[in-house]
C-alpha cells in the first residue's frame, strides 16, 4: 500500500495540509466526477520526513534567519543553500522505488509535476504563481522534479513572498502533484463564479493558446468568455491578442521541455482561442440556443 503518495481519488478539499491547495482541489474535482487528467499527490509529510531525516531544518532555520528580505545578495545567499543542501541530499529508497512504480501506473510518456504549497490559498496568503512546474517529465526525470518543487519553496522570489506574508518562520511544507501531460492546443483556467462580480451565476472562462503555463505565468492576455450557468447563454466575450504560445520542446534536456513560439498570424487578433459552442459546451450539455455578443 502506497505510503507516501494518494490518487486523486482519494483526495478531497479537506487535505490540503496532505496535498497542497492544488492537490486537494483536484482530488475534490475528481471525485465530483469532473473529467481531470490521472494522477496522484507525492504527500507534503514526504517532504516533511525528507528534512528531519537528514537533519535540514537547522540548516533551513539558520538561512531564514540570516535574511534581510530588502538585501539582494542576503536573499540570493541562503536560497542558493538551501536549494544545494536539498538538492544533495538523498531521496528515500522507498521514496524513489513508489514515486517511479505511481508514474508506470499512469501509463503516460509524460507528466507534469507541480509544486503544491500548503498554505496555498489560505486566508494569509496564496502561494499560487510562487512555487515550480515542470511539464513533460519522462520517467527517468521524475525524481529530480519532485526535488526541484521541493527547492522551490526557497527560491529568492519564494524566501521574498514568506516575509512579505510574515511566514518566515511559520512552517511551510509542499505536497507535489504528479499529472498526466496534456498536449494542448488550448488552455486556460474557469472560474465557477464571477471572480469580479462574484454573481454565483456566472462562469468566466479564460483560454490562451497552446499550454496553460502563458496563462498563468502571465505571459499572454487571454480570450474571456462569460457565460450564465442556468440559462446555458454565452453573455459575454473579450478578444486578447496572444503573440505567444507555449508547447513541448521536443528537442530540450532535463526536465523542463517547453519552448515558446510566436501565435501563427492567422490566430491572432480578433480569432477566438474557443468558438462559441465550445465555451457553452464547458458549462453543460444543455442544447438550448445560444445569444452571443462580442
Amino acid at each position: 500500500m502506497p505510503k507516501h503518495t494518494l490518487p486523486f481519488s482519494k483526495i478531497s478539499s479537506k487535505d490540503v495540509l496532505k496535498a497542497g491547495g492544488k492537490g486537494a482541489s483536484l482530488g475534490e474535482m475528481a471525485r465530483a466526477k469532473i473529467s481531470v487528467p490521472p494522477g496522484f499527490v507525492v504527500l507534503a509529510q514526504s517532504y516533511q520526513d525528507f528534512v528531519k531525516a537528514n537533519n535540514l531544518e537547522m540548516e533551513i532555520l539558520s538561512q531564514l534567519k540570516n535574511v534581510n528580505p530588502d538585501d539582494t545578495n542576503s536573499v540570493d545567499r541562503a536560497s542558493n543553500v538551501i536549494r544545494d543542501v536539498i538538492h544533495d541530499t538523498p531521496m528515500p529508497k522507498d521514496l524513489e522505488k513508489e514515486l517511479l512504480a505511481e508514474f508506470t501506473r499512469l501509463k503516460s510518456p509524460y507528466v507534469a509535476v507541480r509544486s503544491s504549497a500548503t498554505a496555498e490559498d489560505s486566508d494569509v496568503a496564496s502561494w499560487a504563481g510562487e512555487l515550480d512546474t515542470f511539464l513533460y517529465v519522462t520517467k527517468d526525470k521524475l525524481l529530480d522534479a519532485v526535488k526541484e518543487c521541493w527547492m522551490s519553496l526557497f527560491t529568492p522570489r519564494a524566501i521574498v513572498y514568506r516575509f512579505e506574508k510574515n511566514l518566515h518562520d511559520a512552517d511551510v511544507h509542499v505536497a507535489v502533484v504528479v499529472q498526466k501531460m496534456v498536449n494542448s492546443e488550448i488552455a486556460g483556467v474557469c472560474f465557477t463564479v464571477h471572480p469580479v462580480t462574484k454573481d454565483p451565476n456566472q462562469m468566466v472562462i479564460e483560454a490562451a493558446y497552446g499550454l496553460g503555463e502563458a496563462l498563468v505565468s502571465g505571459m499572454v492576455t487571454p480570450d474571456t468568455y462569460v457565460v450564465d450557468k442556468e440559462d446555458d447563454l454565452l453573455l459575454d466575450v473579450n478578444i486578447g491578442e496572444q503573440q505567444q504560445m507555449i508547447l513541448q520542446n521536443t528537442k530540450a534536456k532535463g526536465v523542463q521541455k517547453t519552448i515558446t513560439k510566436a501565435v501563427p498570424v492567422a490566430e491572432r487578433a480578433n480569432s477566438r482561442a474557443i468558438s462559441n459552442g465550445r465555451a457553452k459546451k464547458e458549462n453543460s450539455t444543455s442544447s438550448s440556443p445560444a445569444r452571443s455578443r462580442r
